[in-house]
């Protein structure tokens, strides 16, 4: 048993579990066909590759049509007729022919497997340019490492199929066509009996793809969440090994890939049942050209030649059912692959623009929010009838207990979310009325939770402007009080910070993150606890160019510490997403109210203004 039952709360837990698209309802399988439809949607540039695969592909169906053609002659006319001069026109026809077969079939695979690299290069792309698109309320409902496996997985499952079983389908399809017509005009008789048995091998194999693929789809997932588990458990590591939950996670790992395990195991199992009965039905045709071709010559009514021909065109006619009972486990599984893909490609933004969405000019930054209600869900509602005006050029700031809404205000602002009702204008546009672009072009927000990316110093600065020169970037760390601990490293700006800026202190990525903020130089401000966690000497390093970024600038300020506000030129007290004081902070201690009592818990040796 584990000694951390609390595992809900663990490095990759809590809503970790969670499978969810759009507004959560399930997703319609996608078809086949439309399947098809999209990868040919993809593939349609690269016409003159795949014509000239196409032409190789007939090419080999009439050359392993030749191939029991001489050897029916050989039967019935050179050997009858002791005609040893044909020989060696017959041996070289055989292995001129096998050559051939050898050339077409490398120009055709090596064609299609460039054909179907390009597909999944553009499939893979339009994947990850959507999920840019789509809103942060998506991320937040879906699982990160459900959404890497399928785009990195469940992408490359595709190869297979556009590379090689695309191929392989049209060559069977061709191949057969072209021989069960010439057995016909042979011998309709045989063929009939022989095609009676098709009927039987599609059947089965529709009654086997349904619970192939359901199967599929389960491995698929079960591979989702081992990713999804991976990219917590070692985004995490420090985590874990704080609360030596090593074991704890091992099991829960574990437990992941069994369920992998069993679900491929299922796989096998399906498709160990499923081959031995078209492998019986491909026998039964033999035992029909054996028996009643026999029958035939025996009266007279077919040659030897012809039996032999006959046997060779069936292991032709039979090769593509083979072939399929093998493509559709490909089939199957590209097919539940691209439906985890078309639940994130059919997934519409809740955050959109407006087809008549005007850029939004150079703010002065008059932020207004009019009567604005929001909740994350329908049992969460954050503001009701919310108010708020942030006047330009100013500081405002927002105090209040956890949950009150201040980080919703401040989100609500770039258009991470929209409100279900009410409005948010700056400058006098609503925001739903402007590109998102333009809106969040000219807002700078640095948080407590700092986003650095596995690169040096100069790229994290210069991500907020990548056509920065070195000395602007240079400044902005000067003005941030970055550029002393910067300029210590061996390598300076180009010095690695390892993933998400391990290799920094506190203070000096959040020194980064606002070098980055001043680089960008937006008309509005927002600071969200930037400096929450902080020590005192690390705070006053940002104060002083927190001071330098907000100057003449729009700025909202979050925040605890009481301290880091005191200046700010308004002050809202939030309980309950509704403002219960305003003021400035002499103002707010004069009142006696809320504000003061925090102010009294954070500074307890400080008599209150009266």
């Amino acid at each position: 048993m584990s000694d951390h039952p609390a595992g809900a709360f663990r490095a990759g837990g809590g809503l970790g579990g969670m499978r969810r698209f759009g507004s959560g309802e399930k997703a319609k399988p996608a078809s086949i066909y439309g399947m098809f439809a999209r990868i040919f949607t993809h593939a349609r540039l690269e016409w003159p590759a795949i014509i000239t695969a196409v032409v190789c592909v007939i090419a080999v169906s009439l050359l392993e049509f030749v191939v029991p053609q001489l050897t029916r002659y050989t039967i019935d006319h050179l050997i009858p007729g002791k005609r040893f001069d044909g020989l060696v026109l017959i041996g070289a026809g055989v292995l001129g022919a096998a050559v051939m077969l050898g050339v077409l079939r490398y120009i055709s695979t090596s064609l299609m497997a460039s054909i179907g690299q390009k597909v999944l290069y553009k499939l893979r792309n339009d994947l990850y340019r959507h999920m840019q698109s789509l809103d942060v309320s998506f991320f937040d409902r879906n699982r990160t490492g459900d959404l890497m496996s399928r785009v990195t997985h469940d992408v490359s499952i595709l190869q297979q199929l556009i590379s090689s079983s695309m191929m392989q389908l049209f060559t069977d399809f061709f191949t057969f066509t072209a021989i069960a017509v010439y057995m016909l005009w042979i011998d309709w008789r045989l063929t009939l009996l022989l095609l009676a048995i098709f009927p039987v091998m599609i059947l089965t194999t529709k009654l086997f793809g349904k619970r192939i693929r359901a199967s599929f789809r389960k491995v698929q997932e079960s591979i989702a969440d081992v990713s999804d588990h991976l990219q917590n458990t070692l985004t995490g590591i420090r985590l874990i090994k704080s609360f030596t939950a090593e074991n704890y996670e091992s099991e829960r790992f574990s437990h992941r890939t069994r369920e992998n395990m069993d679900a491929n195991i299922q796989v096998v199992r399906l498709r160990a049942a499923y081959e031995p009965i078209i492998d019986f039905l491909n026998f039964t045709g033999l035992a029909i050209v054996l028996v009643f071709g026999a029958w035939l010559s025996m009266k007279g009514q077919m040659t030897v030649g012809t039996i032999v021909a006959f046997t060779a065109y069936l292991r032709l006619l039979q090769n593509p059912i083979r072939h399929f009972s093998r493509v559709i486990h490909t089939i199957q599984q590209s097919a539940a692959a691209y439906e985890r893909i078309m639940e994130v490609m059919n997934t519409k933004a809740d955050i959109w623009e407006k087809e008549d969405a005007i850029a939004l000019p150079p703010v002065r930054g008059h932020i207004v929010f009019r009567n604005v209600n929001f909740a994350y869900s329908r049992e969460l509602e954050v503001l009701s009838g919310f108010n708020l005006e942030l006047e330009a050029g100013k500081v405002t700031a927002l105090v209040g207990s956890s949950g009150s809404g201040k980080t919703t205000i401040a989100h609500l602002i770039p258009r991470f979310y929209d409100p279900q009702a009410g409005d948010i204008t700056i400058d006098g546009y609503s925001l739903k009325d402007v590109t998102l672009s333009s809106l969040r072009e000219q807002i700078g927000i640095v948080s407590q939770d700092i986003v650095l990316f596995n690169g040096t110093i100069i790229e994290n600065i210069r991500y907020s402007n990548s056509h920065a020169t070195e000395e602007e970037v240079r400044a902005a760390a000067g003005a941030a009080s970055a550029s002393g601990f910067i300029e210590a490293f061996p390598q300076g700006y180009d010095t690695p910070i390892g993933e998400r800026g391990v290799k920094l202190s506190g203070g000096q990525k959040q020194r980064i993150s606002i070098a980055r903020a001043i680089l960008k130089n937006p008309r509005v401000i927002i600071l969200d606890e930037a400096t929450a966690s902080l020590d005192t000497e690390s705070e006053q390093h940002i104060q002083e160019a927190l001071a330098r970024l907000l100057k003449g600038r729009t700025c909202l300020v979050i925040a605890h510490r009481l301290s880091t506000i005191q200046q700010a030129d308004r002050i809202h007290v939030l309980e309950q997403g509704r403002i219960v004081e305003s003021g400035t902070h002499e103002e707010l201690l004069r009142l006696q109210g809320r504000y003061s009592r925090l102010y009294a818990l954070q500074f307890p040796q400080t008599k209150a203004v009266r």
